[in-house]
């Protein structure tokens, strides 16, 4: 008589048992399914299951046979030292052939096909089984894991050669801060933050939308005819955790630099501190604001004609940018705040960096600065002469 399979079915109570099921029950329910089939029950049952035909055969086993059950411990699934052998055990030499593609230098092979080539795992699942050996990337994934290795980025950490005089700027500059401080006179950190394409353009980060329906900006980040760049000029006052930016549309010059210092103060600093009479500023050594720059000193010098103020300038030693205050205690939030919306005008611009806090109540006024600010303005020798500059001696 022939007997109708419905392997559908079979599927069907597998998946209806499966999570009851460990690894030698498995078997055994496969198993009785096939022998309940007949002939030809094994092959059916391992399409209709997932269950090799090799399982299958050692779970008749183990239903036919009271003593291949009593073989097992107690409580376990499988014989001592039974199911397939690790890779490692099989293959001695592919850990250490795959540390020489990962390392080649420290492993002793500066040749390595795969020094000057991106090390994904299905690269070196690729090469390695071109040296003889059997493995896939998910292999060579949990062997490098099992090894210590993951994905590491650059870290910025060597700095070079460093003056043996750097220690001791430091302590000047945080010695006249202090100072300054202490006496109730304004202490200013200044910098331009990185100039942004104003437009629909993507900005780095997420902001929360629904879900499937992100915001949709340009593919290529071209300037804008007409919006261009945004350079914002940021002065951090350190006495009060308050802050001024000026959001500037054309060049970053020095003379954009010290028109920022001067509506900070206007608007923000003279309130602040009514009795000043000295202004200490620590800004970079480059860029609008560097110790170098001549057009930078005499603007200065015109501001403290303009104001009576006194007027210190503490540069950071070269390099070391990521000290200056205005950096971790300005800059950064602005990044935050605005991150993952689009700078799509200079107005959006003004009114994100204006509505930037901290937890520990940093405030900040913006204002667009619509002033044009030619570059290459040269500054005599006779200008400089006429500034009544001295550099001090720490």
């Amino acid at each position: 008589m022939e007997v109708m399979v419905d392997s559908e079915a079979i599927e069907r109570r597998f998946k209806a048992l499966q999570p009851a099921l460990d690894e030698r029950l498995r078997r055994m329910v496969a198993a009785a399914e096939s022998l309940v089939v007949g002939y030809g029950g094994a092959s059916i049952v391992a399409r209709a299951t997932g269950v090799s035909r090799r399982a299958i055969a050692a779970g008749v086993v183990e239903l036919r046979t009271p003593a291949a059950r009593r073989g097992l411990e107690s409580g376990a699934v499988r014989r001592r030292g039974g199911g397939r052998k690790r890779t490692t055990q099989t293959d001695p030499t592919l850990q250490q052939d795959l540390e020489r593609l990962v390392d080649p230098v420290t492993r002793g092979d500066p040749e390595s096909p795969l020094r000057w080539t991106c090390k994904s795992v299905r690269k070196l699942a690729e090469r390695l089984n071109r040296l003889g050996h059997s493995t896939s990337h998910r292999m060579v994934a949990e062997l490098l894991h099992e090894l210590g290795y993951s994905l590491q980025a650059n870290r910025k950490s060597l700095e070079g050669a460093q003056h043996p005089d750097r220690d001791a700027q430091f302590q000047y500059i945080n010695q006249k801060v202090q100072e300054y401080l202490a006496a109730r006179q304004p202490v200013i950190s200044v910098d331009t933050k990185k100039k942004e394409l104003a437009g629909n353009f993507k900005n780095r980060g997420r902001e929360l939308q629904p879900k499937g329906r992100p915001e949709k900006v340009r593919v290529h980040d071209f300037e804008i005819k007409g919006l261009g760049k945004a350079a914002p000029y940021g002065v951090c006052d350190l006495g009060s955790n308050a802050a001024w930016v000026s959001v500037g549309v054309d060049h970053d010059t020095s003379s954009f630099a010290v028109e920022s210092i001067r509506r900070w103060w206007h608007m923000m600093g003279r309130l602040t501190y009514p009795k000043a009479k000295r202004l200490l500023i620590t800004a970079d050594s480059g860029g609008s604001n560097g110790a170098r720059v001549r057009l930078w000193k005499v603007e200065l010098q015109k501001l403290v004609d303009e104001t009576g103020l006194e007027i210190m300038v503490c540069h950071l030693p070269p390099g070391t940018s990521k000290w200056n205050k205005i950096e971790h205690r300005l800059f950064s939030f602005i990044s935050q705040n605005w991150r993952g919306k689009p700078l799509v005008s200079h107005e959006v611009i003004v009114q994100l960096i204006a509505a930037t806090t901290s937890k520990h109540g940093l405030k900040i006024r913006s204002q667009l600065d619509t002033n044009i600010y030619p570059a290459g303005v040269k500054v005599s020798k006779k200008e400089m002469d006429a500034c009544p500059w001295r550099i001090a001696n720490s």
